[in-house]
């Protein structure tokens, strides 16, 4: 297939793009730099210049492309209503380009604030639903393109996608830790995170483009549940640093912005995707990453 994939010099959509090109598949790039380009291009891949703000950049490349794989958020969390507004304008504008075509679209999902008190599963309909919702609502908005003749397939992420590289959420708490001369975690450290390695995220996503029908939820979780504690605790080894527990009033000060996702648990089964997809995640653990040095090199 030729996929075009937005996102496709992030932390997961680089990956995604090593993985489609590997499996034999054509890659278009959305690059909104020459940097960005330029990464493309030493892969293989071609390049659409634009970025999530230029609507008919992602209409071109939705035109010329087999499949769409939508991974690119702003995540702008000093003001999360443009993330969120930012979002539903791309899916729409992606969905509108191939409905009556029936070829893939893959879109990027978070697995927060799905449940509370178990595990999600792929069962589990998002709540968030209309333009002021959580990122817009843009996997519900996604799936109603399925009646439109597009295969959507929701891809959800642990929040912890981890590899050597990272910058998300283990890369601010390992920052958080440096600072501060201390790895904490708040309260007893009970809460929870499911985590995925990034190529084995990555495999997925090429699986659900090539295979999962649609209206599927997948879910990119290879382990369902790794304690606060145990992650604290392995960022604290690796840079010789303390452990200590912050009280949830004080997560703010310590950790910054990622405080409140680090009090909460988000977990999930992936079940239903290894079942469909016979996805096996192959991939280091996330204490096994942080161990190795993936967030200390």
């Amino acid at each position: 297939m030729r996929a075009f994939v937005t996102g496709a010099t992030g932390w997961i959509g680089s990956a995604v793009v090593d993985e489609l090109i590997s499996a034999g598949h054509q890659v278009i790039g959305l690059a909104r730099s020459d940097q960005a380009e330029r990464a493309l291009t030493a892969k293989g891949a071609s390049v659409v210049r634009g970025d999530l703000d230029d609507l008919a950049s992602l209409r071109r490349g939705a035109d010329q492309a087999d499949a769409v794989i939508h991974m690119a958020n702003k995540h702008d969390w000093g003001n999360p209503a443009e993330s969120d507004r930012s979002e539903r304008a791309a899916v729409r504008t992606l969905g509108d380009a191939l409905a009556g075509t029936d070829r893939p679209f893959v879109v990027a999902a978070p697995l927060s604030g799905l449940v509370e008190g178990r595990p999600a599963t792929e069962d589990d309909v998002s709540p968030a639903i209309g333009p002021d919702s959580n990122r817009g609502g843009s996997e519900n908005l996604a799936l109603d393109y399925v009646s439109q003749g597009v295969r959507t397939v929701i891809t959800r992420f642990a929040p912890s996608v981890h590899g050597h590289g990272d910058w998300g959420f283990v890369n601010f708490l390992t920052a958080a830790a440096r600072k501060q001369g201390v790895s904490a975690c708040v309260g007893d450290g009970s809460a929870a995170w499911s985590a995925v390695h990034r190529a084995d995220a990555a495999r997925l996503v090429r699986l659900g483009m090539e295979r999962a029908p649609a209206g599927t939820r997948l879910h990119a979780v290879a382990e369902e549940a790794v304690t606060t504690k145990a992650i604290a605790e392995a960022i604290g080894r690796s840079l010789g640093l303390p452990v200590a527990s912050v009280t949830p009033e004080d997560t703010g000060a310590h950790f910054g912005f990622v405080g409140s996702f680090f009090a909460s648990t988000m977990t999930a089964s992936s079940d239903a995707t290894r079942q469909l997809l016979a996805w096996e995640p192959t991939g280091p653990s996330l204490v096994a990453d942080i161990h190795a040095g993936a967030y200390t090199a």
